[in-house]
């Protein structure tokens, strides 16, 4: 991959020559600490890379950024800068990284594998292709991959953000004036104007080596997924729940496999403020199915799986009386008394401490009824 480095500070290019010197797969074509300079030599040689300084003595390296960019659209470009005040009108030229100095090693090496993984990416495969469809995970987590290029790899946390908020929004129209509110809320507009446009264009060129660029669709006013290429696990769990909202005879295996498709929260390890009441309202779908499966379970005698997912619903709602109801039955059906035992301990000493409060006489009687046994 060629290198260019681009900075006022003898220092500095010294700095990086060094680091730089110690990557594999790496070519230093060109130095230089005048813009004008290093704009004539991309010119007239290719660069796959640039570290570019935002100020380079009396120039303005954004200025640079813009022309290496009209002269090598398909460069990478890395700003490396103590002016952090920067950070976010450099992204009108939708740089691969934004590095405050000074630059450790480790941090650079971190960036050149960011770029050398892209660039294999393209040259293994092309948009052209027609797409084999996204698996989304978002139960538990948040995945996105593909059979042809495997995991998506973000070259944000915006531009993932973006595709998980449209996600949750299952292929309707969002306003772009609603995207800014729920994403960039304690932003001004105009700032968050150029991160959006900046995540919807990053979003594009990550799915882009999937052959999925077109899944995202938008006008100057709203923004939308095409969900036709997607397997998604939340929307097709909701799904299973509409089409088995009953559980009929012999249903019961079915519902088992949906239940443990499950996997967790919504986007689990994201920190996303706009997910909150999507990822509630999920809970809620998934306790109201899971409850009506084990009380199907209990009928049929299947106390084993009964309790696995009687568990599940406790581990959540530690103070709802029909789970831990629901618990203690399949564990006494069972005749696991230890189980029994230590399950209604847990569940008074928590009503106890917590809210000062003993057990109803249900499932007092529950308890002492299956305890006898």
């Amino acid at each position: 991959m060629r290198v260019l480095v681009v900075d006022d500070e003898p220092a500095m290019l010294l700095a990086m020559k060094r680091l730089l010197s110690k990557s594999e797969g790496i070519e230093l074509v060109g130095s230089f600490q005048d813009a004008a300079e290093a704009l004539q030599f991309v010119r007239d040689n290719q660069v796959d890379l640039a570290f570019l300084d935002i100020q380079i003595g009396e120039d303005n390296g954004l200025e640079l950024a813009r022309g290496l960019r009209a002269l090598r659209a398909d460069a990478d470009i890395v700003f490396t800068t103590s002016h952090t005040e920067y950070a976010i009108p450099a992204y009108d030229v939708y740089p691969l990284d934004y590095m405050v100095k000074p630059i450790s090693g480790t941090r650079l090496e971190q960036t050149i594998a960011r770029a050398l993984g892209r660039r294999s990416a393209s040259s293994g495969e092309t948009e052209s292709r027609a797409p084999q469809g996204l698996t989304v995970r978002g139960l538990g987590g948040f995945e996105v991959s593909s059979r042809q290029a495997g995991e998506v790899k973000w070259i944000s946390r915006r531009s993932a953000e973006l595709f998980a908020y449209l996600l949750v929004h299952r292929g309707r129209n969002v306003s772009r004036a609603r995207i800014l509110e729920d994403m960039f809320p304690d932003m001004p507009l105009k700032n968050a104007e150029v991160y959006l446009n900046t995540a919807a264009y990053q979003l594009r060129k990550a799915l882009s080596q999937h052959g999925c660029k077109e899944a995202i669709l938008s006008t100057p006013a709203q923004y939308r997924v095409d969900l036709s290429q997607m397997d998604v696990d939340f929307i097709q769990f909701e799904q299973g729940v509409e089409k088995l909202s009953s559980i009929e005879p012999g249903e019961e295996e079915a519902a088992v496999e949906l239940e443990k498709r499950f996997a967790g929260e919504l986007f689990e390890d994201k920190s996303y403020m706009w997910v909150t009441a999507e990822r509630s309202r999920l809970v809620l779908v998934y306790d109201s199915f899971a409850k009506l499966l084990v009380n199907r379970l209990l009928n049929r005698e299947q106390y084993r799986e009964a309790a696995r997912i009687a568990r599940r619903l406790v581990s959540h709602n530690e103070f709802d009386e029909e789970c831990n109801l629901l618990l203690l039955t399949a564990l006494g059906a069972m005749g696991d008394r230890q189980s029994l035992h230590s399950s209604y301990e847990r569940y008074s000493q928590l009503l106890l401490q917590e809210l000062d409060l003993q057990p109803s006489d249900k499932l007092r009687r529950i308890w002492e009824k299956r305890h006898e046994y």
